[in-house]
């Protein structure tokens, strides 16, 4: 038997060089090291000047650490959305920053100092700052890196830091607008302190943990009453704080809640009535409990309601001690006492609860400052001086030093440190925190603006120099942040809590129901408090008079100050000639410079006005702010509360907020535990490509899960996509423009294929537009996997290895518009054309579109996969090895198919050939064909095994 020929070469097999193996992990630095060289992002710019702008304003991390997954999911979605928006012919700049200020950093530099053995205190504060904002530089040129080796496009020769001075000096004068418009006060309110770090910290500087707490009954001696039944009683307070009854200065009662006069055997106790039964278990397990229930049915001695209280007295339990703790305490009416836990009496400690203080100085009773920064009660304090930390269990423990007085002093009910509930904690250093009234600066919420004076605290401009020759006289250093700012704020008539409101409705929210949430937050806040007790941040720069407590309004010294910053930054206030900024309308004899800092979030959320309105004009607003979900509660507010402060409404017109990152069985990252994912390990192994397809693969608006597991499957899936990247590189080897067929010429499959360019042409701008870049994924995979890998591909792929090159099938299935690729496809297609990125998307021909043509071509889709189900059968019990070996009786199908017709069915089922069936049921048999030794084709003209069909000899021997 002579030799079958072999035809392997006569085949027109894709070509190219591009590779299988991705190999990405190196070959990534490559690329970004070209884009470097090219000044990518500068030829974007000039290629996008004088277009529609959109404005994404990055929300500055912290510089303090390598970059977290939680970071590199943020950082990548801006990416996706800067870089759809200049694809669709926007420009889209974006101005990377950094959170440069604050007690992170200051943490870092005091933990080498205690490591040195060194005192932070004894340390200059200039020097203390230098270290501190060289720490801070480390890090930001760490991170830069590596956001860059994410592939983030951004203009990173010139960032925007919290720390430049430029910034300094215009976060100052951001403050300084509220000060001149009378929105600034400073009162002793309690506030979140945390007695580690020594300094009041935000709401979102705050994080709630489960923990045990100790909770105590403690009686209360009544010694006035108008209801003479209860004086020589014990009022029964409840609470889980013991650290906070040496503080105490009144007892809540709850307005609608009605109490009973309890007689026990050995005293009198007033309680809530619906409580009783829960007080008299607290009684029966505590082994030190001094009570013990009288006879059933006789323990009731009167019923009253709570307004029945008022006007009786109760002493402290340590009255004995004299001076504030022999003051009466005062029955108080408070709406927030309720019986839902307790005794339905609150101790009140206005030190130390925002009620507390509220109710107190309603009635005339002041914080009286006991604990100091470091959670101790003062040295001069009767009860307990100079001890603590407060927050220290063993301090507040049954047997601990509080409860061991109060037992002794009789006072003691029940004590067991088993009460289990949420505690506010430091996201930083994790201790507990307390509230604590200090004296700080505040903004307030609901006061309405007022256009020449504060509220008792403001010292009117119009009593400045008046020297308008000196103000003119100054020479500013050029922008925006050495003007003097404005006086009035926007927004005329509406309190900031009004403006903030008004303006969440203004702004679009991705997702929709961010907006609730936010809104809620902004409808309950208490006013803000801006004002931090340490070095590293920029000073609240005003002076307040030594008399009146009133701080100085005058645009003349503001313009100084805000010189001053401009030169030498935040440290320019520390170690100024404060005399020579005040000028010579003013002594400082009779000023104190302010020295506490501003809080954080106040940097962050003017940033705004040094980034937008300083590179892009005044009024400018972000077109979109997008960071996580915690930030409702941190730089979105912050942002908010300040543009409505200053400007009357948001500094966003949209905002998008995506979830948090948690391992792939849905716990919360943490070190402690070992389930946290590095991202610049991914990189390392698998290339950024990996991680940005894992982001785009995920539905990033609400929690995500990443893991080894799901990183197999992102790469998986990306395999999919570079085969067809290949498949179709391969396909268009050695195209030239000549061989392109007018759409109306080519034949009706690829014509289908163009109709579906054009769906998903809508599609993908709709996802765009809508930041959904997981449905926008989705789009382009299907789009990639099932109509060009399994069905066009499959059908058309034996046109392009055996029909000859100019046959019109291989010419019209050469030219699709490769419209969404990577630039290392599109440098393997135009080597040396430039970046991919310059690119704009392309205008998608309105004739493509054809319904009747999708409606047609639908049908014969589900009819090739009902015969492909009816073929697998016959593969799995090997009576065929491949479709092409199938015959097909098709039920049903027209009479006035031609032959042609049914050959191209058999073409695009794959099989060998169709005829027409009855009934119901598609039948397969083995066809009787010989097959084509080139095409391996099973057709009519193959005369035996081996031999050439008509249209292979054609290719092969002319």
């Amino acid at each position: 038997m002579s030799e079958k020929p072999d035809y392997r070469d006569t085949v027109f097999l894709p070509k190219t060089d591009f590779p299988m193996k991705a190999g990405l992990a190196a070959k990534e630095p490559a690329i970004l090291a070209r884009w470097a060289d090219e000044g990518l992002y500068a030829r974007i710019r000039e290629a996008r000047e004088g277009r529609e702008r959109f404005i994404l304003h990055d929300g500055p991390p912290y510089a303090n650490g390598d970059i977290h997954i939680g970071h590199a999911m943020m950082k990548t979605i801006k990416d996706f959305i800067i870089r759809s928006q200049s694809l669709m012919g926007k420009d889209a700049p974006f101005i990377p920053g950094w959170d440069c200020h604050g007690l992170p950093i200051e943490w870092k530099i005091e933990e080498q100092y205690r490591k040195k053995k060194l005192d932070k205190d004894q340390v200059p504060p200039r020097e203390f700052r230098a270290e501190c904002r060289a720490y801070a530089e480390h890090w930001v040129n760490v991170q830069r890196d590596q956001f860059k080796r994410l592939g983030i496009t951004g203009d990173w020769d010139d960032p925007y830091r919290t720390m430049d001075f430029t910034s300094e000096a215009k976060i100052a004068g951001e403050l300084l607008r509220f000060a001149m418009a009378g929105k600034l006060y400073r009162g002793a309110k309690p506030v979140m302190w945390s007695p580690v770090e020594k300094t009041a910290l935000a709401e979102a500087e705050v994080e709630y943990e489960d923990i045990t707490s100790t909770q105590i009954d403690v009686a209360f001696e009544i010694v006035e009453s108008p209801i003479p039944e209860l004086v020589g009683a014990h009022a029964v307070i409840w609470t889980t704080t013991p650290w906070t009854i040496p503080v105490n200065q009144a007892i809540a009662y709850g307005p609608e809640i009605e109490y009973v006069l309890i007689r026990s055997k050995e005293r009198n106790v007033v309680i809530a009535s619906d409580l009783q039964d829960e007080f008299w278990k607290r009684q029966i397990f505590n082994p030190i409990a001094p009570l013990t229930q009288a006879e059933p049915g006789s323990g009731v001695i009167a019923t009253f309601k709570g307004p029945d209280l008022a006007g009786a007295i109760a002493r402290h339990p340590m009255h004995h001690l004299g001076g504030f703790f022999a003051k009466p305490r005062p029955f108080l009416p408070g709406d927030f006492v309720t019986t839902d836990a307790g005794t339905g009496l609150v101790h009140m400690a206005p030190d130390h609860g925002e009620d507390d203080f509220l109710l107190c100085k309603a009635n005339g009773i002041d914080p009286v400052f006991a604990v100091t920064s470091d959670g101790k009660y003062r040295e001069d304090w009767a009860w307990l001086g100079g001890q603590g930390s407060v927050i220290n269990a063993k301090f507040n423990a049954p047997d601990g030093p509080i409860c061991s007085d109060l037992r002794e002093a009789g006072a003691l009910l029940a004590a067991s440190a088993d009460f289990q509930h949420s505690y506010p904690h430091s996201w930083r250093s994790k201790a507990k925190v307390i509230f604590r009234a200090t004296p700080q600066w505040f903004i307030p919420m609901d006061q309405h603006p007022s256009p020449s004076r504060g509220e008792g605290q403001v010292r009117g401009a119009n009593q400045g120099e008046g020297a308008a020759s000196e103000e003119q006289s100054l020479t500013l250093p050029p922008g925006s942040a050495g003007r003097a700012p404005p006086s009035p704020l926007q927004g005329e008539g509406l309190s900031l809590r009004q403006a903030a409101l008004q303006a969440i409705e203004d702004t679009r929210w991705v997702p929709e129901k961010a907006k609730n949430r936010i809104r809620a937050m902004v409808e309950g806040r208490p006013d803000w408090v801006i004002s931090r007790q340490r070095a590293w941040g920029v000073p609240i720069a005003l002076y307040v008079h030594k008399q009146t407590g009133d701080y100085l309004r005058d645009p003349v010294v503001n313009t100084r100050i805000l010189h001053a910053f401009h030169e030498g930054g935040a440290d320019a206030w520390f170690g100024a000639d404060h005399q020579a900024l005040l000028g010579g309308g003013y002594s400082l004899d009779d000023y104190e410079p302010v020295s506490d800092i501003l809080d954080v979030w106040f940097d962050s959320g003017s940033t705004h006005s040094f980034v937008v309105e300083a590179r892009y004009g005044e009024g400018v607003r972000a077109d979109l702010y997008c960071e996580g979900s915690d930030q409702h509660r941190g730089w979105f507010q912050s942002s908010l509360m300040e543009s409505c402060g200053t400007r009357g409404r948001a500094p966003f017109k949209a905002v998008l907020t995506h979830g948090f990152t948690l391992d792939q069985n849905g716990r919360k990252m943490s070190k402690s535990i070992g389930n946290t994912v590095d991202p610049l390990a991914i990189i390392r192994d698998n290339g950024a490509d990996i991680l940005r397809l894992w982001v785009a693969s995920t539905d990033y608006f609400e929690d995500v899960r990443i893991g080894k597991e799901i990183l197999t499957g992102t790469s998986d899936a990306y395999r999919k996509l570079r085969n067809t990247f290949r498949y179709l590189l391969g396909a268009l080897a050695e195209y030239t423009e000549e061989e392109a067929l007018p759409a109306s010429e080519m034949p009706e499959l690829e014509r289908w294929v163009l109709h579906r360019l054009s769906e998903l042409d809508v599609e993908l701008r709709e996802a765009a537009e809508a930041f959904d870049f997981n449905r926008y994924t989705r789009l382009i995979t299907s789009f990639a996997n099932d109509d060009l890998s399994a069905f066009f591909f499959d059908i058309r792929k034996d046109s392009l290895y055996c029909d000859a090159p100019t046959a019109p099938k291989r010419r019209a299935y050469r030219s699709p518009i490769l419209c969404f690729t990577t630039e290392e496809v599109w440098q393997t297609r135009y080597p040396g054309t430039g970046s991919v990125h310059l690119l704009e998307w392309p205008e998608i021909d309105p004739e493509w579109k054809d319904a009747e043509l999708a409606a047609r071509w639908a049908l014969i889709r589900a009819t090739r996969e009902r015969v492909t189900e009816s073929i697998e059968p016959l593969r799995r019990e090997k009576v065929i090895g491949s479709s092409l070996q199938a015959k097909i009786l098709y039920p049903g199908l027209e009479a006035d198919l031609t032959e042609e017709d049914l050959a191209e069915l058999a073409e695009i089922y794959i099989v060998s050939e169709v005829v027409p069936g009855e009934g119901e049921t598609v039948e397969v048999t083995r066809s009787d064909y010989e097959k084509c030794g080139r095409c391996w084709r099973f057709l009519p003209e193959v005369v035996e095994d081996g031999a050439l069909c008509a249209r292979c000899d054609e290719v092969v021997n002319g």
